[in-house]
């Protein structure tokens, strides 16, 4: 039996970028535009295309794998029984030879209701029995288990699909999801808690998209990076060809062949499971689209500051005592746990063109800032933290998880919650609503249950449309101040986050963090004396002031209704979607003009 690189070949440090093709067809697929190649033509190519680890994905069945499996074992019983022809024999070797560099993953396409397709990746110790098993149990007919049709009939929903798919040990991935058969497919008209579900769904390890290498805002992989306020939980994103041929159409330039879509991938070894365990952590920076040798180096700590700080990630030059920048450091952890989880890179400012600082110790200063975790936060919270370097310098980074026990404390009584790219004091409703979460919600994303069910927001480009929001009056991101009544005195409001629709009572003026703080303080201004010309409009939508949080363009924006006025502070990018996009971008083009 041929025997793949299945424990891992180890590289000469520890980790060593991989290229990865997850998406490969084979003429059993009916769909195959070449149907006269061969599986081992099919290996011979992702070995001239210097891939590490290709998956067979045809439609709905394992026909593909089956049929390559069986011809090797073929050859190695013909060995055996020393009846193997000269042909057979250059046949089996380049199988070995291929199979020694190569690590072939069996896998399935498979279409569930609504014509959405999903990959599921396999071991390949994983019977091919067991992987039939699942097609019946996904209800492929048995009649069409080895036709490798895209259209199948009647089979399960999508979320039941990831389900068995990981319940059968495979990795999740959703097949081209910004695209056609996509999970967020174009023009496909259903509840948006269930599109939230699709892209969200705990079982799914990533999604797949055909952006990946896209550098503006607006690509897939950054829509869903954690920031959007309907979508809290950050994707893994990987690109795939798709291949049903073997190189690319000459006159079809989308029908793409064997790795022209790639994906790297930083692994300890090349196995399925340092593949997995890549997909189900919360490093999101050992994935990136297929570079060429002589291409620069990816720098992704570089990357994260052109980012800048935000509700997932910030930055810190030192960790000093003095000053109480480690104290910072410990209550950006916490804030991180209770909120969507994060990253903190120490070492560096957030600024991407100011050379970063550095850590002189970085050994030391991890055993320190565990330390630091172990004894400040509680309850127990278990974080990541490495050593990577930009630029020549020493950085630490610290990954920290959505904690599952919330709500985590500094020194037993200090709740810290992260707002957008500044972390403050939870105030007792943010209290009651993370103690909520623990009991009851565990780790799954917190989505608001006031979302409306069927609008979409704003969605990347190349992203098809499927994106649920709330109504079109009220922004994503942000705060309103909702109510405000006196008490012996005292003014106290009632502070609606945006981002989630929570509402937050009892706030005062003196109780307020910064953003709350300027929000009532300009509320307050604004009632007493609020002259509508001030304000640039489009219909009932108004922009009344534009400014710079960082590098964040925030905006303070207003809604005419009938009894009065709206007003929402802190509005960032990430929550203008409908007129109030198109109001922003018309006040980005005065500015240009002006």
């Amino acid at each position: 039996m041929i025997r793949q690189n299945r424990t891992g070949k180890k590289p000469e440090s520890s980790n060593k970028w991989c290229s990865v093709d997850l998406h490969v067809h084979t003429p059993a697929s009916s769909d195959y535009q070449q149907p006269e190649i061969s599986y081992i033509e099919i290996i011979q190519r992702a070995d001239q295309r210097g891939l590490d680890i290709v998956a067979i994905t045809d439609h709905n069945t394992i026909t593909g794998y089956r049929s390559m499996r069986d011809e090797i074992e073929q050859y190695e019983l013909l060995e055996k029984l020393n009846r193997l022809l000269p042909e057979e024999k250059n046949r089996l070797y380049e199988y070995r030879r291929l199979f020694k560099k190569i690590l072939v993953l069996p896998g399935i396409e498979f279409t569930a209701t609504f014509g959405f397709h999903i990959l599921g990746i396999f071991s390949p110790e994983t019977p091919v029995r067991d992987i039939e098993y699942l097609l019946l149990d996904l209800k492929i007919p048995p009649n069409l288990l080895d036709e490798g049709s895209a259209t199948v009939g009647a089979t399960v929903d999508v979320l039941t699909a990831y389900q068995k798919i990981r319940n059968a040990g495979g990795i999740v991935i959703a097949a081209h999801a910004n695209s056609s058969n996509g999970v967020a497919m174009r023009g496909f008209n259903f509840g948006g808690q269930t599109k939230i579900a699709y892209t969200q769904d705990e079982a799914l390890n990533a999604l797949e998209v055909t952006d990946l290498d896209a550098k503006n805002a607006r690509s897939t992989a950054t829509f869903f990076n954690g920031t959007k306020p309907e979508y809290p939980r950050r994707m893994h994103c990987i690109q795939g060809s798709d291949a049903h041929r073997l190189t690319a159409d000459p006159l079809r330039k989308k029908n793409l062949g064997i790795g022209d879509r790639a994906t790297d991938v930083l692994l300890p070894e090349i196995s399925f499971n340092a593949l997995k365990e890549l997909f189900t952590s919360n490093d999101f920076s050992r994935t990136r689209p297929h570079r060429l040798e002589e291409e620069p180096a990816f720098d992704f700590i570089h990357a994260s500051q052109e980012e800048g700080a935000n509700i997932i990630q910030d930055f810190h030059e030192s960790m000093s005592i003095r000053g109480g920048k480690l104290y910072a450091i410990i209550a950006d952890i916490c804030a991180f746990a209770n909120t969507n989880g994060g990253t903190l890179y120490i070492g560096t400012g957030a600024d991407p063109h100011k050379p970063p600082v550095g850590i002189s110790d970085p050994e030391q200063s991890i055993s320190l800032l565990e330390k630091e975790i172990s004894k400040r936060i509680s309850p127990a919270l278990t974080c990541s933290l490495d050593i990577q370097e930009t630029l020549s310098k020493k950085i630490i980074r610290i990954i920290i998880p959505r904690g599952d026990d919330p709500p985590y404390a500094v020194e037993d009584n200090k709740i810290y919650v992260r707002s957008e790219a500044e972390t403050g004091l939870a105030v007792r409703d943010e209290i009651v609503g993370l103690v909520t979460r623990g009991k009851g919600h565990g780790h799954q994303p917190s989505i608001s249950t006031e979302t409306s069910s069927d609008k979409a927001i704003e969605a990347p480009e190349n992203f098809e449309e499927g994106q649920p929001q709330t109504d079109e009056l009220t922004p994503r991101t942000g705060v309103e101040v909702a109510n405000v009544e006196e008490r012996q005195g005292t003014r106290y409001f009632t502070m609606r986050d945006l981002r989630n629709g929570s509402m937050v009572k009892n706030v005062t003026q003196r109780s307020a963090r910064r953003l709350w703080h300027y929000a009532i303080n300009r509320y307050l201004e604004l009632e007493k004396d609020f002259d509508p010309r001030t304000a640039y409009w489009n219909g009932d939508f108004g922009l009344m002031k534009r400014y710079q949080q960082g590098k964040t363009p925030t905006f303070d924006l207003v809604k005419r209704l009938p009894e009065g006025y709206r007003f929402f502070f802190g509005v960032t990018p990430n929550g203008v979607h409908g007129f109030w996009k198109s109001i922003t971008e018309e006040d980005d083009l005065l500015s240009e003009n002006a």
